[in-house]
């Protein structure tokens, strides 16, 4: 088994290494550029978008509930846990990079969302389906047609087998028995193991929660979603904005220390060097990972959205990631590199936020942990029902649109749900992880392949929004 394990690292490495880094983000600067910087130039725009949904438009959800759909599995463990694991890695010079792939990433998802939209497809009762799968074979042609079904492959196998259902789960139940069982004092015996009560009806609560909502399909994610996900956002931008203010005298030195470690600048001659390109390395990755510009995930529920205009989703997408990294994962940096977390003996993960929201918020730290349980658990959750509906719509497209096997699918979804807390996670999510490169090579292939296209369609949009024909 750990020579198995092994083998999985080694490939996770390939599949995430320099390479497939440099596509995503050299793909970000290649559409800045092509589009005239449209996410410095138009983001009072496309936050004005985010909340006014269009009166008229056709598709299944509001164009915010869509949006919420997305960062229902955008926002997840890899806010709090994510960047904690670069920092501490990466050093705090790792949010600089971070910030970087977030900018240019932010073009990224514009092309992904307005492509989304111009190339869905809708039948007579307003089913919609879109997303890579269709803006590769309705926008690049039916020779490409095994290029999207490789990108719904590796959608569903991301979301079954690891990201959407283990990995989250089992977040949510070592959140609960962290806070509530540390010592593991009470206990029952299941499949063979011991586990924490607390573990059990933390992951059982959890299944029941998910099962109810995925079964409702997707107006009932998208609604859920469109109340939670704000919310959880909010208090947890709430506590670190408290934790900021409450140490701002040090604000400044935690800046300049982020510049200096960005740039190597703490180290000397090759040291310099080497320093930089571990910053690098770990703020670019956990950039991309966290607000998964490049990788196809958010155009699948962008292409729900109520809207008859494709720049204008590609707008709403983009705050996505705006949200996402330059604000939530900002925030999440700056509270660890203030309190001096990251660089603590003996810390990793989730250990290293509540250290240091333990340290930072003028609460006890019992109050501070739980706090964060809370938004571990909110995150985690949401994420479960986010990557099952982009799973269900990679198998939509894989069966032809046999909604019997999306039905199917559902049930197979809550089981691994289920039984995700007792799984070993680790070999689980690395093949996740690798699921989850590989989803990004069919995405940008097309993204550079249509660029014109996103291009003509942002040139016309804005010129018609010039003369006032724009609602």
């Amino acid at each position: 088994m750990e020579e198995f394990t092994n083998i999985l690292t080694a490939i996770d490495s390939v599949v995430w290494g320099p390479p497939l880094i440099a596509l995503i983000l050299l793909g970000g600067i290649f559409l800045t550029f092509r589009l005239r910087g449209i996410q410095f130039r138009t983001l009072g725009l496309a936050l004005k978008y985010t909340f006014k949904n269009e009166e008229d438009g056709k598709g299944e959800v509001t164009s915010f509930g869509a949006l919420c759909t997305a960062m229902s599995a955008t926002v997840g463990t890899g806010n709090i846990v994510g960047i904690a694991t670069a920092v501490v890695a990466g050093g705090p010079g790792a949010l600089f990079w971070m910030w970087l792939a977030a900018l240019f990433g932010m073009a990224t998802k514009f092309s992904e969302g307005l492509l989304a939209v111009k190339f869905r497809t809708m039948d007579k009762k307003g089913h919609v389906l879109g997303g890579p799968f269709y803006y590769i074979e309705n926008g690049m042609g039916q020779k490409w047609r095994w290029l999207a079904k490789l990108f719904a492959f590796f959608g569903m196998c991301v979301g079954l087998f690891g990201i959407g259902t283990f990995t989250q789960v089992n977040s949510i139940s070592s959140a609960v028995t962290g806070f509530f069982d540390p010592a593991m004092a009470y206990t029952v015996t299941l499949f063979g193991a011991e586990y924490s009560i607390a573990t059990v009806i933390g992951g059982l609560v959890t299944a029941v929660f998910a099962g109810l909502v995925i079964i409702g399909g997707l107006k009932r994610i998208a609604t859920v979603s469109e109340r939670v996900v704000p919310g959880m956002v909010v208090v947890f931008l709430l506590f670190s904005f408290t934790l900021i203010f409450y140490n701002i005298d040090k604000l400044p030195a935690a800046l300049l220390l982020i510049v200096q470690h960005a740039f190597g600048l703490q180290a000397f001659g090759a040291g310099m060097f080497g320093a930089i390109l571990i910053a690098m390395q770990f703020g670019l990755a956990r950039g991309i990972f966290a607000n998964e510009a490049g990788l196809g995930s958010a155009p699948i529920a962008a292409a729900a959205a109520k809207t008859n205009e494709p720049v204008r989703q590609g707008l709403v997408s983009m705050t996505g990631t705006f949200i996402d990294t330059i604000v939530i994962c900002t925030l999440t940096g700056l509270s660890i590199v203030l309190t001096g977390a990251w660089p603590v003996p003996g810390l990793e993960g989730v250990d290293v936020t509540t250290y240091a929201f333990q340290q930072g918020l003028p609460f006890p730290p019992q109050i501070s942990a739980f706090i964060l349980m809370l938004c571990l658990v909110f995150f985690a959750f949401t994420t479960i029902l986010g990557w099952d509906y982009y799973s269900e719509r990679c198998l939509e497209y894989l069966s032809g649109g046999n909604i019997k096997h999306v039905k199917i699918f559902r049930w197979i979804y809550i089981l691994a749900v289920f039984i995700g807390p007792y799984m070993t996670v680790s070999a689980v999510w690395t093949i996740a992880d690798i699921f989850n490169g590989l989803m990004a090579i069919p995405n940008m292939i097309a993204i550079f392949a249509l660029s014109g296209v996103v291009a003509k369609e942002t040139r016309d949009f804005f010129q018609r929004h010039k003369e006032g024909k724009i609602k």
